[in-house]
């Protein structure tokens, strides 16, 4: 398990990944992060680590900031009869984060492939995206090429929801 931001940059740097890391106060809302790296050409993310109402079958659910995911919609697409915010001890335990750090980047500590990956199809047309490196004192700006070889190696391949069904403007 990967424990903390340096060995998660050391991860990414032995595996030869190409990212910049902003550095920045702890941020636990899109608004908070999106104050330290405006103007940056990228996909602003909001993970949600979501598991079915059983607890049995998790999710990273991941949009962009400004939206507001429909739970009852999505769960339809994702093939469950109700979702609910998975808790943190599972959090901890599947992506080895907190609350308020919750990461696509987190997949590295999925190594049981417990946590399926869903990414709004919408925000998928983006190039580059913004997420933390397990903790939410940086964020890192990570091309989507650079993405999908992350997501590759962590053995997570990423399933796509559609706004219309799964979120709500």
């Amino acid at each position: 398990m990967i424990t903390s931001e340096q060995e998660f940059l050391s991860f990414l740097n032995a595996n030869q990944f190409t990212y910049q890391r902003i550095e920045h106060p702890a941020v636990f809302t899109c608004n908070e992060a999106d104050a330290h790296h405006s103007g940056i050409k990228a996909v602003s993310t909001k993970n949600l680590f979501l598991c079915d109402k059983k607890g049995r079958r998790f999710f990273l659910v991941v949009t962009a900031c400004e939206k507001t995911v429909n739970l009852d919609g999505l769960s339809s697409q994702l093939g469950v009869s109700r979702l609910r915010f998975g808790l943190e001890e599972n959090l901890l335990r599947l992506l080895g984060v907190m609350r308020g750090s919750v990461t696509m980047m987190g997949l590295a500590n999925d190594t049981e492939h417990q946590v399926e990956l869903w990414v709004d199809a919408e925000i998928w047309q983006g190039e580059h995206f913004l997420s933390h490196p397990l903790v939410n004192t940086a964020t890192l700006v990570i091309s989507k090429v650079e993405l999908e070889r992350f997501f590759a190696l962590t053995g997570h391949v990423p399933k796509f929801f559609s706004e219309k069904e799964g979120s709500q403007e």
